[in-house]
């Protein structure tokens, strides 16, 4: 299995605060990574580092052995939009669009015209259990249908990565379950790598891998057989 992201020596601080204290990560092709951690043990950090979205004080950040800590904000902003998928806590769907539109709005942000970008987005409605959902706006979804709408969105962009923040903590135990199932489902499908942060031990134990984060550090590891 080829790694597609990789974190090495990663330090990053806030003031006085050490959020990451010298974090080594690598995550290969269809791996799917959960991290959890007490509150304020440096997980969120560390997810928002490997996405590009905060950047380290030190370390060095690989994407397919591209370094991209040392990327210009305008390549680094692309390489967002164009290879990571993202599904947040409350999906962050727009109440305006339905569904469909929801999912192929990145398509559309990239210059796509509107009719192949709903097309491409669709293909993802059967699988991820959204069948007769594709006019409906966020508003009409119960919350599983809509995180499994913003599943469909990072999908739709045909990622290397997606990166998940606890992305079913407004949700109740069982629905929990059938999102992240869905979710590691379709990474593998696609060849894309999962990194999650979650602080539900049953929606990690979904995932292959579970790193433990306390104080900036690495302190757990457990590795799981995938059917």
């Amino acid at each position: 299995m080829s790694t597609v992201l990789a974190g090495h020596g990663l330090v990053k601080k806030y003031g006085s605060t050490t959020a990451l204290a010298g974090v080594d990560i690598e995550v290969g092709e269809r791996d799917s990574l959960a991290i959890m951690g007490p509150s304020g043990s440096g997980k969120s950090t560390l997810l928002h580092v490997l996405a590009g979205i905060v950047r380290p004080d030190d370390g060095q950040v690989l994407l397919c052995g591209e370094r991209m800590d040392k990327l210009g904000e305008n390549r680094l902003s692309e390489l967002r939009r164009k290879r990571f998928g993202f599904v947040f806590q409350s999906g962050q769907l727009l109440p305006e669009l339905p569904a469909e539109e929801n999912v192929a709005l990145p398509l559309m942000l990239e210059g796509m015209p509107r009719g192949e970008a709903v097309v491409r987005g669709r293909r993802w409605f059967a699988p991820l259990g959204l069948d007769g959902l594709e006019r409906r706006r966020p508003g009409q979804l119960s919350g599983g249908q809509a995180q499994r709408v913003a599943i469909a969105r990072a999908l739709a962009v045909e990622p290397d990565v997606v990166f998940a923040d606890e992305p079913t903590g407004a949700l109740d135990q069982r629905t929990s379950t059938e999102v992240v199932q869905l979710l590691t489902f379709a990474t593998r499908e696609t060849g894309a790598a999962l990194v999650m942060v979650t602080h539900d031990p049953d929606v990690a134990a979904l995932c292959d891998r579970v790193l433990q984060v306390r104080d900036g550090r690495i302190s757990g590891h457990s590795q799981f057989t995938v059917a």
